[in-house]
């Protein structure tokens, strides 16, 4: 799951005089800096203020609407059948959906 969106990582670079932002890998971004030659890592916490101030991709903005749905659906088959088993799946699902959610950002020297 992407938790950045390439024109939030572009507006900053923009902003702070890097360029040509490139994805190295998931939410991992190197980028030149102003004057440089060669391209460095976007510092972590610079990633993570993006992140505070922009909040949910769109990514992540589907996989909780599908969770809450997901719950939804469980808690009305859990109602009809008097089973509890609907809302443990969801309550899985919505655990895997909590720890996708999770922004691992790599340390930097």
């Amino acid at each position: 799951m992407r938790h950045y969106c390439d024109e939030w990582i572009q507006e900053w670079c923009d902003g702070n005089g890097w360029t040509d932002p490139t994805l190295v890998s998931t939410n991992f971004y190197w980028a030149f800096p102003p004057n440089g030659v060669m391209p460095e890592p976007i510092p972590g916490e610079i990633l993570r203020l993006i992140k505070s101030e922009k909040g949910f991709t769109q990514d992540e903005k589907r996989w909780l609407a599908f969770a809450a749905g997901v719950t939804l659906v469980s808690g009305i088959f859990t109602y009809y059948w008097h089973c509890p088993l609907p809302l443990v799946m969801a309550f899985a699902f919505s655990a895997v959906t909590a720890a996708r959610l999770e922004v691992e950002i790599p340390a930097t020297a």
